[in-house]
């Protein structure tokens, strides 16, 4: 059964990056170009996981993850931070906000693929 999997980023070329990599897995691929769209799609399609940015317009990745976590209906969802900052105070906020994992821009495919699958609770 095909996974959904929620892309957030304000980039339309990193969007179409992320669902090129994640193209062959099967999942359903939707996306989100704010946190505030995020927020909106994650309570209507209720996905398996989302790959969010930090860096947003509107409301950034941080505090997106923070509402996700605070909401009953969101909070049990995997959510893998993907930024271009990698330092380790954003990385530790990142963790504090409750999200899962961390990946750092440029994507590296097979980093992608695997901790999607972890996250997914998929076998290699």
């Amino acid at each position: 059964m095909s996974k959904k999997v929620l892309l957030v980023d304000d980039t339309e070329t990193v969007l179409m990056f992320e669902k090129m990599m994640l193209a062959g897995t099967g999942h359903q691929i939707v996306t989100a170009k704010n946190g505030v769209e995020a927020l909106k799609v994650a309570e209507e399609i209720c996905p398996d996981i989302i790959l969010l940015d930090i860096m947003m317009p509107e409301m950034d990745g941080i505090e997106t993850c923070q509402r996700l976590k605070d909401s009953a209906k969101t909070k049990d969802i995997p959510v893998v931070m993907v930024t271009t900052k990698g330092d380790p105070e954003r990385v530790e906020k990142a963790y504090s906000a409750g999200c899962n994992d961390y990946l750092t821009k440029p994507l590296d495919k097979l980093d992608l693929l695997a901790k999607v699958r972890k996250h997914l609770g998929e076998s290699d």
